[in-house]
Parts: structure tokens; sequence; C-alpha cells
């Protein structure tokens, strides 16, 4: 079989979700280590495969296929066993709303808690123009308003608190989900929904962050503690991760944790005055 190579960055969350799915794939492949803190990502033979500048990507045989949740499909489509998908169209596309609620809202979320908990105080030891590049270099407008303000604003931010309630809305669609006693969010097996997940559970976790939504929620508890004792996601996340990288999260999203909170306590308050539609999970 022709060799895969997977350019990746260590503690990226998007490259986790797609080394978690190889390894239940077992499938051989190689990794390029992409270095964003050098702007790597940047650098004309790298964007020549991912014009987006972000990790990771998968070259299969010279066929390039970029964008976590459609390489994890593709590795699905190539790589049929063990199946990572359910056998029918509606349970891949009720798969495919967890992929959805996590590219769309849990992605940015995540990037904008992890940023604001560390590398923000980063940001402020740089000079004023090494800041601008970084500005700069997002290459997408919306994301560089989102960045900006972030910066500017930290936990403040009315993207973060976008976020907060984006996991909100998560956290209660999987309790909704598992609370009947299945072990995975569509039932007995495992898929590309859970796998999905996974890396940012881990990244809230190691922000020391996570309680903050899943302390009365039992059923999300036991998943986790499901995945976490698989190996693909002890390979691709625990033992991936140098120490002191594991130091410096927790540490950074302790400073935040308390603000955080009280976002989604405020979150909660909004809600519960705002019209209700009739209760739906998400992945009904």
């Amino acid at each position: 079989a022709p060799m895969l190579t997977l350019y990746k960055f260590g503690n990226s969350i998007c490259t986790q979700k797609v080394t978690i799915a190889l390894a239940e794939k077992r499938a051989r492949y190689e990794t390029i280590h992409v270095d964003l803190f050098r702007n790597e990502q940047y650098s004309p033979a790298y964007l020549a495969i991912n014009p987006k500048g972000v990790v990771p990507s998968l070259v299969d045989d010279g066929k390039v296929v970029i964008e976590s949740t459609l390489i994890c499909e593709y590795l699905e489509e190539t790589i049929p066993a063990p199946p990572l998908a359910p056998r029918d169209a509606h349970g891949r596309a009720r798969m495919r709303l967890w992929s959805k609620a996590v590219d769309e809202g849990l992605f940015e979320a995540t990037r904008e808690l992890s940023f604001s908990a560390m590398f923000r105080d980063r940001m402020r030891t740089m000079t004023e123009e090494q800041r601008q590049v970084r500005f700069r270099n997002t290459g997408d407008p919306v994301k560089r308003a989102r960045f900006i303000s972030c910066y500017a604003e930290g936990v403040e931010s009315a993207y973060v608190y976008e976020g907060i309630a984006a996991y909100e809305k998560a956290f209660a669609a999987m309790e909704h989900d598992l609370a009947d006693g299945r072990p995975w969010l569509l039932g007995d097996a495992m898929t590309l929904a859970d796998i999905g997940l996974m890396p940012f559970l881990a990244r809230l976790d190691y922000l020391t962050l996570l309680p903050v939504w899943t302390a009365h929620r039992p059923h999300v508890q036991a998943w986790w503690a499901r995945a976490q004792a698989l190996p693909s996601f002890r390979g691709a996340i625990p033992e991936a991760l140098e120490p002191q990288e594991i130091a410096d999260m927790q540490s950074s999203g302790a400073k935040i944790r308390d603000r955080v909170a009280a976002k989604r306590e405020e979150y909660l308050a909004f809600k519960k005055t705002a019209p209700q539609p009739a209760a739906q999970a998400p992945t009904a």
C-alpha cells in the first residue's frame, strides 16, 4: 500500500483527532513536523500542500487531503476496517452532526480559551511589530478580528463567551444522548463522533476547565473515562505531550477558570430568560 504522510504539529487538537483515527485504523504512516511557533505553516512549500496554512494535512500517494474532519472520513472510506462510522445513512448523518458542532463551535471556542489562557501572556512580551506580524499572518479577516479581540480582552471577549455557550450546548447534548446507558455517542460502537470530541475534552481537561461543564454530568464523565482508557487516545495525546507542556496548560488554565465558570453562569441565566424552543437535543 502507498505510504501515507501526515503533516502535523504536536499539541494541535485537529492533529490529535486524526492521529487517534489513524491508530484505530492501524494505519502505517510517516509524519512531517510543521513548527507553528516558527511560522513554518506559512512557508511556500507548505502552503502549496495546504493553502490555509494549518495542520494537519494528509498526503496519500501524492494526493492531498486537508481539514481534519474530512481526513477522518477519508480514512474511513479508504481503510474500511475496523469501521468508525455507522453503517446506515441516518447514523452517519447523526455522526456528522457532531463533527459539525466541533467544526463550527468547539474548535474556535477551544482556540480562544487556549489563547486567553496561554498565548496571551506570551504575546504581551513581544514587540508591537512582532504582534502585528502575528495578527497579519492569520490571513483571514474573521479569524484576525477574533484574535485581536481575545488578545485585547482575554476571557472577557465576546468570542470567548460564544465559545463557552457552544461548549454548554455540546455537553448538554452529550449528557442527554448518553443518559440511556450507551457507552459511545451513537451507541455500542465508537465512531468518528467520539474521536472528534476527545481532543477537545483533553484540552479543556489540561487547562483544568473541564469540570466547569462536566461536574454535574455523570454520563459525560463516564464517557470521558472510557475515552482516556483507549490506547489510541493515550498514544495520540498524553504520551505525545511533554511534561512541561502539560504543566504550562494546567497553570495558565487555572488562572482563568473562575472567570470561565462565571461566564457559563451568565449564559445559563440568559438561557433561563430567553424563550425556549421545544426541548430537543441537537442530535435527535
